[in-house]
């Protein structure tokens, strides 16, 4: 089987390594498309290819119309959005991603964002420390359970929701379960945001939910883009001027966001993943997967069932 890498933004190279190690072991051969500027050398390079590793590469309807023999494709990371799922289920095409690879390294981003926050920056001021603070997290799954057990070394008292996560199983992680995402930001200081881009989440993130909080809150947000209604947001924090609105994903409207300074702040591109560690526990698990596919069928990971 043909096995291509396909990453705009390369894995490191002691993760090819041990890409190539898992792939070309199991008697596949593996093919590698890096730093590609033009979506005609994706489309040219996945012609003849029967499975593919990406990164936050998009794979659209055509690229999986141009991948004839194409028959998984394995997203290194947690979010799949990048991937058109429903067209590729069509085509017959299973799509997997790799949880848990990524969400040490997610969850570390988030206190070290936190940590610059409440220290004004490192602006030379007197900020305010974590310990004690109330800690919401919006989404219990593996990237909002390492932020908890992380929160519990700093001694903030940690609630969290997920409409899909048993209040039993929250608790079961010595977390604070509450009823509702407006309870969540309703009770607490800081809301940590790690809801997947649904039809359901997008711009849930809005006027009247985040004006729930109380006087100085947080809202820190390593999940996606497109949970937040920018406009509203925006709206939000000129009338507030206690909010601060911290993330690792630019938003569309930057340059507006950064007018209010000292209560906002975004990492020139998104850096939850980015460790070498998540790069490399990610890229292997990819490779696994494929290899687990080819050899017994297994679509443990699958995505688009």
């Amino acid at each position: 089987m043909k096995i291509l890498v396909a990453t705009e933004k390369p894995f490191a190279a002691v993760a090819i390594d041990g890409i190539r190690k898992e792939i070309e072991g199991a008697g596949h051969e593996l093919v590698l498309l890096e730093k590609y500027t033009d979506a005609a050398q994706l489309l040219d390079a996945v012609k003849d290819t029967d499975a593919m590793i990406v990164r936050s590469d998009k794979v659209t309807p055509a690229v999986l119309d141009a991948a004839k023999q194409l028959k998984i494709v394995v997203r290194a990371g947690a979010g799949y959005d990048s991937i058109d799922t429903a067209y590729a289920k069509e085509k017959g095409v299973i799509v997997e991603n790799t949880p848990g690879q990524n969400s040490n390294a997610v969850a570390e981003l988030v206190f070290g964002l936190l940590v610059y926050t409440v220290r004004n920056f490192y602006n030379g001021k007197a900020g305010t420390e974590l310990m004690g603070k109330k800690l919401g997290i919006l989404a219990f799954g593996n990237v909002g359970r390492n932020v908890a057990r992380i929160a519990k070394g700093f001694g903030m008292d940690v609630y969290a929701y997920d409409a899909f996560c048993p209040k039993e199983a929250i608790e079961e992680a010595g977390v604070k379960a509450v009823n509702s995402q407006d309870e969540l930001f309703e009770c607490c200081d800081i809301v940590s945001l790690h809801i997947p881009a649904t039809a359901e989440t997008k711009q849930s993130i809005n006027y009247a939910l985040v004006n729930k909080m109380k006087k100085g809150g947080i809202v820190i947000n390593t999940a996606r883009k497109e949970v937040i209604n920018e406009p509203e947001l925006l709206k939000l924090l000129a009338e507030r001027e206690d909010l601060k609105y911290i993330t690792d994903i630019k938003p569309d409207a930057d340059a507006d966001f950064a007018k209010f300074e000292g209560r906002y702040f975004s990492t020139p591109k998104k850096m939850g993943a980015q460790t070498a560690e998540a790069n490399i526990n990610a890229g292997i698990a990819a490779a696994k997967q494929i290899n687990a596919y080819f050899k017994d069928g297994c679509t443990k990971f699958q995505v688009n069932k």
